[in-house]
C-alpha cells in the first residue's frame, strides 16, 4: 500500500496543480487533500515569510492527521512595490464589510487593486516575481523547505482564462503570454510553484 501524505491547502486550484506536478514525479505516494479531514480547521498563516507560513500549515495538518504533511506558501513580489503584496497576495485587497467572497471574487479584486496601483507606472519598472516556499512535515522529523521563483513583468490588463490569481497579468520572463495563456503543462514546467515541489521530490523519496 503506498504510503499517504496530506495536501495541506483547501485551494482546490492549487490541489490540482501540486497534484498535476507530483503525479509526473513518479512517486509511490497516495496523495489525499484536505476534504479528507474535514474535522482540521483552516491553518492562519500568522508568520512573516513564506516558508514559515508553509512550515506552519505543514506542521498544524503533520500534528493534526498523523500523516506527513506538504504545504506551500507563495504570492507575488512586485518591485516598484517594494516586494508587495508578498505574503499578503491573497488577501491584498483586504476585507470589504464583513462579507464572505469566493475565491474567485477575491482573486478579481486583488488583482484590480494591483493594476489601480500600478496604472502609472512604465513597463520598465513593471518587473516582479511570483516566488514559492514548500515545506514537508514528518511527525516525529524536522521540517524540510524548498523554494521555487517565477521572474516576470506585470501586464496591463488581464489576458487568459488558465489560471487564477495575479495569472492573468503576469508575463514570465522571455515570454510574450501570461501565465493565464499557458496550458497546465506549460505552466507547471516553469511556475514557482512547479520549481519548488519539483526540488521537495527526493525528500518525498523518503518516504516511500
Amino acid at each position: 500500500m503506498p504510503r499517504q501524505v496530506v495536501l495541506a491547502t483547501h485551494n482546490e486550484h492549487k490541489v490540482h496543480e501540486l497534484q498535476q506536478i507530483l503525479g509526473g514525479a513518479g512517486l509511490d505516494l497516495e496523495v489525499l487533500t484536505m476534504s479528507a479531514f474535514p474535522e482540521v480547521a483552516d491553518v492562519a498563516e500568522t508568520e512573516v515569510s513564506f516558508a514559515g507560513n508553509a512550515t506552519l500549515k505543514a506542521a498544524a495538518v503533520a500534528a493534526a492527521t498523523g500523516l506527513p504533511a506538504l504545504a506551500d506558501d507563495s504570492g507575488l513580489s512586485v518591485d516598484v512595490l517594494g516586494g508587495s503584496p508578498g505574503i499578503f497576495s491573497a488577501r491584498w485587497s483586504g476585507r470589504h464589510g464583513g462579507a464572505e467572497l469566493s475565491r474567485a471574487e477575491k482573486d478579481a479584486r486583488n488583482l484590480q487593486l494591483l493594476l489601480d496601483q500600478l496604472a502609472d507606472v512604465p513597463d520598465a519598472h513593471r518587473g516582479g516575481a511570483f516566488r514559492c516556499a514548500a515545506a514537508l512535515v514528518a511527525p516525529g522529523e524536522e521540517p524540510v523547505v524548498v523554494e521555487g521563483r517565477l521572474d516576470g513583468v506585470i501586464g496591463g490588463a488581464p489576458a487568459g482564462e488558465n489560471g487564477f490569481g495575479y495569472d492573468p497579468v503576469f508575463v514570465p520572463e522571455g515570454r510574450q503570454r501570461t501565465l493565464a495563456e499557458h496550458s497546465d503543462e506549460e505552466k507547471n514546467a516553469i511556475s514557482h510553484r512547479g520549481r519548488a515541489f519539483r526540488a521537495m521530490v527526493p525528500h518525498l523519496q523518503t518516504l516511500v
